[in-house]
């Protein structure tokens, strides 16, 4: 049981106890103000015109003070340069966390670079390693579970995330494969992942908006979780309960704090929440990031160290990026730009679509919403909100194809 703590009144003490307890160097406590000889104005026991008391205890005090100050700075940089080479260690670790995957030299015909910066942020539905938990390995064969273009125009005060249903049905062009080329074809969006990696990912966002990227981000399943964790779990607000056995998810509904495992669990939730659709969990998806924005911009690491490497160790462990923001001091500098666009001027929209008329678990591109706003990330010219899409217009059940 705690106990209010009530504060304690300084007296001054007497020629036998010590000096007197002063509050402030340049204050005379009222104790030693009605104490002749001990005031500031008046003689203390060094005879008239010497210094009082309180003169002297100030005197003595900013001496201790300088003393400390000197003591501080040469112990900070002894401690400076004694942790010079662990410092060093950990940045060569954090470094050598980070796996690179490049793409650009892959794609041919590509759009012209423009003041805006393009990177497209992909979740890889792996099975392979620690993923096998969600789902068989297939042969270690991955598809884009979740794909996103973040587009960041000149300026860098606005940005629009741009999610793309993986159901969704678009040409692929030709893509190297492991064992040669994949030719161009008409297919589901998703699979784009599975024939060429992320370089076919990129080669068909590129043709289908015409935006150039720059950069390249991937997530797996594993290394989603440990970053959620390291932060100590991302808030959120659950309209009603959730249990699902194929996301490994059980939540309340209500306010909660989703640890790595059950943020896991919510991005990927499909079968049991609304119509099932892709397109619904896209929004789920969507929500959740604005979560997850919000608390890393609230978070102070630099109050933290050992949470703020922590969340580094993860972060830099559970990314694949492309050489240009594959070191430390590229992904601060990636990132800094990035720190002037508030989460409420982050828009998060999903290209437009309709029903796929040979097939109701797969959509297309509605145009001409799609048109404007893939011009958008191609100039940065103003685009119209795409109108809301009616699930019940996009077919029976749409987007439980695939994994």
């Amino acid at each position: 049981m705690l106990r209010a703590i009530e504060p304690v009144a300084h007296r001054a003490r007497g020629p036998d106890e010590g000096e007197a307890i002063v509050q402030d160097e340049d204050e005379t406590s009222p104790a030693a103000a009605a104490v002749p000889g001990t005031s500031a104005e008046e003689p203390g026991r060094d005879g008239p015109g010497g210094p009082s008391r309180i003169q002297r205890r100030t005197r003595d005090r900013r001496r201790r003070r300088r003393r400390i100050l000197g003591w501080s700075v040469g112990g900070l940089v002894a401690v400076l340069l004694a942790a010079g080479g662990f410092g060093w260690w950990l940045y060569d670790h954090l470094n050598g966390n980070i796996r690179t995957q490049d793409f650009a030299d892959q794609l041919t015909d590509r759009p012209p670079p423009t003041g805006a910066m393009n990177v497209l942020l992909v979740g890889s539905d792996s099975r392979a390693g620690d993923n096998s938990a969600y789902g068989r390995d297939d042969g270690g064969g991955q598809r884009s579970d979740t794909t996103i273009l973040l587009h960041v125009p000149e300026g860098r005060k606005t940005a629009t995330a741009v999610s793309f249903p993986r159901d969704l049905m678009v040409n692929v062009p030709g893509c190297r494969t492991g064992t040669g080329v994949q030719r161009a074809y008409f297919g589901q969006f998703n699979s784009a992942m599975e024939v060429g990696g992320v370089p076919c990912v990129a080669a068909t966002v590129e043709k289908l908006t015409g935006a150039r990227i720059n950069h390249q981000i991937t997530i797996d399943f594993t290394g989603f979780k440990k970053v959620v964790d390291a932060l100590g779990g991302v808030p959120m607000h659950i309209d009603q309960p959730i249990d699902d056995k194929a996301a490994h998810l059980q939540l309340p509904a209500g306010d909660v704090n989703l640890d790595g495992e059950q943020a896991l669990g919510f991005v990927r939730v499909r079968k049991s929440l609304g119509d099932g659709s892709d397109i619904q969990r896209i929004e789920r998806q969507q929500a959740f990031l604005k979560a997850l924005i919000r608390k890393v911009q609230n978070e102070n690491l630099l109050t933290n160290p050992a949470k703020a490497y922590n969340v580094m160790d993860a972060a830099t462990k559970a990314i694949t990026t492309d050489s240009g923001i594959n070191t430390l001091a590229s992904l601060y500098d990636f990132a800094n730009g990035l720190r002037a666009v508030p989460v409420d001027d982050i828009r998060f929209t999903t290209t437009p679509i309709t029903s796929y008329a040979p097939d109701p678990n797969r959509v297309a591109l509605r145009q001409p919403e799609a048109r404007q706003l893939f011009t958008e990330l191609r100039d940065g010219a103003p685009a119209p909100e795409p109108a809301a899409t009616a699930t019940g217009s996009i077919g029976t059940n749409p987007g439980t194809a695939g994994r």
